[in-house]
């Protein structure tokens, strides 16, 4: 267990990076705490996502989001840093 300086004890929200059918819905945000998007869907483990109509191009290309016209792009587990109740946190 994690303590402060003066020895009190320190909880953290347990976190997950597995992508599963319950995270449909949930916002999907940057290290900043931006909004890129929605999870639309999850297909065999991999989170589907609706990004934000604001997003831009950097922001699209950072997470291999080419310019493909699609409604939804596939999120690599790999860029996910943590999954809580309410959003899925973005690593990069």
């Amino acid at each position: 267990m994690a303590t402060t300086d003066n020895g009190s004890a320190i909880t953290t929200a347990m976190a997950t990076t597995q992508i599963t059918d319950d995270d449909e819905g949930k916002k999907v945000v940057d290290q900043t705490g931006d909004e890129v998007g929605i999870v639309e869907e999850v297909r065999h483990g991999t989170a589907h996502i609706n990004p934000s109509p604001g997003i831009t191009d950097k922001v699209k290309s950072k997470l291999g989001w080419g310019d493909t016209g699609e409604d939804t792009y596939p999120l690599q587990e790999e860029m996910v840093d943590s999954i809580t109740d309410d959003e899925v946190r973005l690593s990069q």
